[in-house]
């Protein structure tokens, strides 16, 4: 055994990765306690198959859990893959660079910088309005008309596009963070942290009281309550961040209670009601937005909600049993809106998953995951040409892009194909509408 190790370490040496070798051949000496010293270091297949004969060459050479990605190259190494986040942070690292450079040249600019005068709100009150309503060519200046999946380009979008601007910068500072440990990064955050949360001048309401609204009908509505999604990447970016001793302990503790006013508001409204019991795409971004949000407060018992609604609502109702969304696959984006659903409900599973309650591993009765989810969706990430269903009526070319539900599938099933395939699609999308529905454009700052 002991000149098996020191084997095992020459070879490391020489350039090749070893992962856990000697425990794992100690564990397999353990496991099968009929062997002896000498057989200890058989080829892995080998050894396997001797011991089990009916077990399959795909499953003898599988990993075992921890071992990470990596495939034999002779009886006494195993090549490895670097670990997934390493690969992230490799393959990511000029686009983080290039755009914290940019980052750290932009000034804050936060809802009250602009307004719109059909807004029923006030000068910290966020507002947009409804994609898919347009004036009614039979009464111009009346009430508008849907038209779903065709956005009107002549809807204020000015809050809408500073808040992604603003999770833009965040996540680009905080990703650069985590590659370079420069503080200047952090440092530039917190001017855009304290802009939209805690300066009484330029903050924004916690609230969507006027989101989505629709001239001539609503105000607002609990649809709106979607385009907060923006702000996941920026509180994933101060988590991040929070150790740094420049997040002092009075602006960390402001942004808490801004964020915990959200939630309250989230959670008691009739908007976030409404939202919370939507039963496609919008239901999913509810949990995901207060799955995120309750994490950075500590709200147990909401995270606990989040947890309960995934495993008891979101999967078992919308997904079916070859892992596709059905209502989403109804929409006139179908591949859109399937992409986009499969990334949120993936970023659930990256959020509240723990050792205890693993939700990448959770499976209903009738055998709905979220792993089933990816699997469906893969093949048609990786070759949209195999897509089956109808085109979508705007943005089609655009899509995929480097989706989150592949890196974080990759991350939690140590998956090497969708890793692979996740590094080569497009890391800056530059479509105003795939930008707005990726809920995770910086996946580096959510890998632990």
């Amino acid at each position: 055994m002991r000149k098996i190790l020191m084997l095992l370490t020459v070879v490391s040496l020489f350039g090749f990765k070893t992962i856990h070798a000697g425990e794992v051949l100690q564990e397999r000496a353990r496991a099968i306690p009929s062997l002896g010293k000498e057989e200890v270091g058989v080829n892995r297949r080998s050894l396997l198959k001797r011991t089990n004969p009916s077990l399959p060459l795909h499953k003898a050479n599988a990993p075992l859990p921890g071992e990470g990605i990596y495939k034999p190259r002779n009886e006494f190494s195993f090549k490895a893959e670097p670990p997934v986040k390493q690969q992230v942070a490799a393959t990511l690292r000029p686009y983080i660079l290039k755009e914290a450079a940019w980052a750290l040249t932009q000034q804050p600019i936060t809802v009250t910088a602009e307004s719109c005068p059909r807004s029923a709100g006030g000068k910290h009150d966020f507002y947009s309005e409804g994609d898919y309503w347009w004036p009614n060519p039979a009464n111009p200046e009346g009430p508008y008309i849907q038209k779903d999946g065709l956005t009107n380009p002549q809807n204020f979008v000015a809050h809408r596009q500073a808040m992604i601007r603003f999770s833009r910068i965040i996540g680009a500072l905080a990703s650069a963070y985590q590659i370079t440990h420069d503080k200047k990064y952090v440092k530039h955050a917190l001017l855009h942290l304290k802009a939209w949360f805690i300066d009484p001048e330029t903050l924004m309401n916690p609230n969507l009281l006027y989101a989505q609204a629709i001239k001539g009908v609503a105000t607002g509505r609990g649809i709106g309550i979607i385009d907060t999604i923006q702000l996941m990447e920026v509180i994933q970016g101060l988590e991040s961040m929070q150790a740094s001793p420049l997040v002092d302990k009075p602006t960390l503790q402001g942004i808490k209670n801004w964020v915990s006013a959200y939630l309250t508001w989230l959670t008691t409204h009739q908007y976030g009601n409404d939202e919370m019991n939507a039963k496609n795409n919008h239901g999913t971004c509810w949990v995901m937005q207060v799955a995120c949000f309750a994490k950075f407060t500590g709200n147990k018992q909401l995270l606990d909600f989040c947890t309960n609604r995934y495993k008891e609502v979101l999967l078992p109702t919308q997904m079916a049993a070859d892992g596709s969304f059905p209502l989403e696959l109804k929409r006139t984006k179908p591949y859109g809106y399937s992409i986009f659903n499969l990334d949120a409900m993936a970023t659930i599973c990256q959020t509240l998953s723990t050792a205890e309650n693993n939700l990448w591993n959770y499976e209903t009765t009738d055998g709905k995951s979220i792993k089933k989810g990816i699997t469906f969706l893969y093949p048609y990430l990786k070759d949209k040409s195999k897509w089956p269903y109808p085109h979508d009526v705007m943005h089609y070319e655009s899509w995929p892009v480097a989706q989150p539900s592949l890196v974080f599938g990759a991350a939690a099933y140590q998956d090497q194909q969708w890793l692979s395939a996740w590094k080569t699609l497009e890391h800056a999308p530059a479509d105003e509408e795939i930008i707005r529905n990726l809920p995770v454009r910086h996946p580096l700052i959510w890998l632990n």
